[in-house]
């Protein structure tokens, strides 16, 4: 860990309002410059590594809003991350984490191999039955709460639906590489669908390679540093071998790690290459946008955006989202307060932590419901498993669509 990193806080407190577990707790060890200050004790040999220790830095969603708010630059969710990350090298990966993260999440194959019985758990009724009959309380909460977040499944992973190779829609204008998240392809395949559609639309030959794995969030997520430079380097190699202009991704948590590979692999020039070309998605229709916008068509709703931790913090993007819902003709749209506060998602948080998963969660629907609103966008699967869910429960009025999807439906003339 780069000591330097540690030492530039200077405890001025601008990080506290944009801390979403300080404003639920007001404890100083719930905040990012109080976290800063454990790991700088424990980086200087005046703590120990304790359980106590551990569990105020384990309370931390990595949101990154501490990072937008520091006037020095100080990030305490990646500096806690890396802490993570070095703790876990001494100790090794237990088995349930060497089980996920090295012989599961690396492997596409085996992941859509993993949801095929939740795929016959919805489509045999099984999971009306079960959630009716209220099955799963005899589980443990945890259990009970991951069932409750999983949508509805589309009948493929979109991986094993889609060709390699979109071609473009009347005169090319380059080629891109779309980075096909793995939540993307097992749970929203709608909204990366759309995505493919709409670069294609604008002339863009779209290349989805297929060997192509896990960005290695999970990895980074589990401390696990060796598995993610693995990831990365597996992906690069990969998308090497194509010529494109661009790699674009749909998916923000995806977008964040793939931009930080030229980190991670620091001093290989094929990683800084590869993290250059990285775009979301918005950033390349906003590219184009007089040309998307004689292709969309009237649809009246009233629509507002939660900007995604991964997109807004990690990637600095907030002004493309929304100028593209704008280009919708009849679209109304209304600022959301606080829309680039966490939804309470961040990875596996809400199953970790949900009491407070579900304060902050409740704050973003509070928002949600101010806006009188009744389409909420988004573009990370996180925030969309979360806040549907949230939406469900709270405000079933209001329909969440990912960013691609609202644009897709315009395109196509529905409303």
């Amino acid at each position: 860990m780069d000591y330097v990193k540690l030492i530039n806080c200077m405890r001025c407190g601008m990080c506290l309002p944009a801390c979403p577990t300080y404003k639920e707790t007001f404890l100083e060890t719930a905040s990012p410059r109080g976290r800063v200050a454990l790991v700088r004790k424990v980086q200087e040999g005046e703590l120990d590594q304790s359980e106590q220790l551990l569990e105020y830095l384990s309370l931390c969603l990595d949101c990154q809003a501490c990072a937008s708010a520091c006037p020095c630059g100080v990030n305490a969710g990646e500096l806690v991350a890396e802490f993570t990350c070095e703790r876990k090298e001494s100790r090794g990966l237990g088995f349930m984490e060497d089980l996920i993260l090295r012989k599961l999440v690396p492997h596409p194959d085996r992941l859509e191999t993993s949801m095929v019985p939740m795929r016959i758990y919805q489509k045999t009724g099984l999971q009306n039955l079960v959630r009716k009959l209220g099955i799963l309380k005899m589980f443990p909460k945890q259990l009970e709460r991951m069932e409750g977040l999983l949508p509805d499944l589309p009948d493929k992973p979109l991986r094993q639906e889609i060709q390699v190779i979109t071609p473009a829609v009347g005169q090319e204008r380059g080629t891109v590489g779309f980075f096909l998240g793995c939540v993307m392809s097992l749970i929203f395949s709608d909204a990366s669908r759309a995505t493919i559609k709409l670069l294609s639309s604008l002339g863009y030959k779209v290349i989805t390679p297929k060997s192509q794995v896990c960005c290695g969030a999970p990895n980074m997520l589990g401390g696990d540093m060796a598995g993610l430079k693995e990831a990365a380097q597996t992906n690069i190699d990969i998308f090497a071998s194509y010529d494109v202009d661009f790699i674009v991704t749909d998916c923000g948590g995806c977008g964040a790690e793939l931009k930080k590979y030229g980190h991670h692999l620091d001093g290989y020039k094929s990683a800084e290459i590869f993290s250059g070309k990285v775009r979301d998605i918005s950033q390349v229709l906003a590219l184009h946008a007089d040309q998307l916008r004689a292709k969309l068509k009237p649809l009246p709703l009233k629509v507002t955006y939660h900007d995604p931790c991964h997109i807004a913090h990690c990637q600095g993007i907030r002004k493309e989202p929304r100028d593209l819902l704008k280009l919708v003709p009849a679209l109304e749209y209304r600022e959301l307060e606080a829309a680039d506060a966490c939804c309470g998602s961040a990875g596996t948080y809400n199953i970790e932590r949900p009491e407070m998963s579900d304060l902050i969660l409740k704050r973003k629907l509070d928002t949600i419901q101010a806006t009188g609103a009744k389409i909420l966008v988004t573009s990370n699967p996180g925030c969309l498993l979360q806040l549907k869910k949230g939406l469900a429960d709270h405000l079933p009025d209001v329909k969440i669509m990912h960013l691609t999807e609202i644009l897709d439906l315009s395109m196509n003339g529905q409303s």
